[in-house]
């Protein structure tokens, strides 16, 4: 399960992991499955470990007093699931995460993603994943607030085709902050075009 997280290092980096360091991250992140609808973190608990998924989807999102979903980002294999600021600030989450499909995740701890912090490789991967993350939220929250809900499907199926094969259509919709009766209006009129 390590070879997908070090081989995804190592395409992130120019920087070179030497075999010590490879040791040292095999060591630091621990495997784990992780059933369909099962729980990584729900709200109000402290998001303890951060989860590079080897296989499987996630979804994190929030539940409002009326018991609507709200997504707020989709996970697939070699990416990230976590949340980020309760893991950082060690405060209760506001999100829940769970499993949409079975999912092979590896789990790193803050202490020890701190123990291996000074590996070049992960430190440079690190930063460019801040950097890309950064961009990709900037450009969901310009595009939740100026764009049209066709705008917005088309968007995402340039984007992240593949999140339209693996999550339902609610999901979607939830995704992209529409109804499920818009995103089956848009989805068929694109089908006409």
């Amino acid at each position: 399960m390590h070879e997908s997280l070090i081989k995804f290092i190592k395409n992130h980096s120019t920087a070179p992991l030497t075999k010590n360091e490879e040791v040292l991250i095999k060591e630091a992140f621990i495997p784990k499955k992780i059933r369909k609808r099962q729980y990584f973190l729900q709200a109000g608990e402290v998001c303890k470990y951060m989860a590079f998924i080897v296989k499987g989807s996630m979804r994190q999102y929030s539940v409002d007093d009326k018991g609507a979903e709200h997504i707020v980002r989709l996970s697939v294999e070699n990416w990230w699931a976590g949340d980020r600021e309760s893991f950082t600030m060690l405060t209760p989450s506001i999100y829940n995460i769970d499993a949409w499909e079975e999912t092979d995740v590896l789990l790193i701890t803050g202490a020890d993603m701190s123990r291996i912090s000074s590996i070049p490789a992960l430190n440079e991967m690190a930063r460019k994943l801040d950097l890309n993350q950064a961009f990709a939220y900037q450009k969901r929250l310009h595009a939740s607030i100026s764009f049209s809900a066709e705008k917005r499907y088309s968007e995402l199926e340039k984007t992240y085709p593949e999140f339209l094969q693996r999550f339902p259509q609610h999901i979607i919709a939830s995704y992209l902050g529409i109804t499920k009766e818009t995103l089956s209006r848009v989805r068929n009129q694109a089908v006409k075009k």
